[in-house]
């Protein structure tokens, strides 16, 4: 009953905002906020170009600004992306856990975006909230990259850290992607304003147009 429940209110507020007056009801995104000390307010100028992207290329009507949502609370239902990053350490209590995993069984979508030095952390709490299922590539004729903005070689890499290839991982619920994670390629560098990282403009539209790609997904096949 409650995967039912999350499902029509992920629903309705995809449906009502595109039916009932564009930009009467803006539809927000919200970044993760979780226990351990790691920094999960990184990228903070990176989700509001993101959107400022989106709503500017694939005419959506994001509010302006990202909210915050603790992993624990039930606002998380609010919210159809949630973005979790950081360089550090990661902690999801057992409820924690539970709630995330509820939000992601009923219709959300979680973007994790490695900020170099995440990795080691967030794989074992994430077996918590998904202990039966393990983070594997997603293929290159995935739909998620082949929204308005074409990737056939997979996720770009944006932030140069250990020269290693980027990588997209997702982890797959009963056949649908819940979880998109970015991996040594910190996406999230290149949405944030070009003096922050002094990113080539190139890089930065290779990352707005990836983000595109995860927004456009999470509206069109998390129902």
């Amino acid at each position: 009953m409650v995967t039912k429940n999350v499902r029509i209110l992920l629903f309705l507020l995809l449906v009502v905002n595109t039916t009932v007056g564009l930009g009467q009801i803006p539809i927000k995104i919200a970044k993760l906020k979780y226990g351990g000390g790691g920094d999960w307010y990184a990228n903070k100028t990176a989700l509001p170009n993101l959107i400022a992207f989106c709503n500017r290329e694939l005419n959506t009507t994001l509010a302006p600004e990202e909210d915050v949502v603790e992993v624990g609370s039930r606002d998380i239902f609010l919210y159809p992306y949630i973005y979790m990053t950081g360089h550090g350490n990661v902690v999801f209590s057992d409820a924690d856990a539970a709630n995330l995993r509820k939000y992601l069984v009923g219709g959300g979508f979680l973007h994790i975006d490695d900020n170099y030095g995440l990795d080691k952390f967030v794989r074992i709490e994430m077996k918590k909230v998904f202990p039966e299922v393990e983070f594997v590539d997603i293929p290159f004729d995935h739909p998620v990259y082949h929204q308005k903005f074409d990737f056939p070689r997979g996720i770009p890499k944006i932030h140069e850290h250990d020269a290693k290839p980027a990588q997209g991982l997702g982890l797959f619920y009963e056949g649908r992607l819940v979880v998109f994670y970015s991996f040594e390629t910190d996406l999230g560098n290149g949405w944030e304003d070009q003096r922050v990282h002094n990113d080539p403009e190139e890089k930065r539209q290779q990352a707005l147009r990836m983000g595109a790609n995860l927004i456009a997904y999470c509206f069109t096949h998390t129902y």
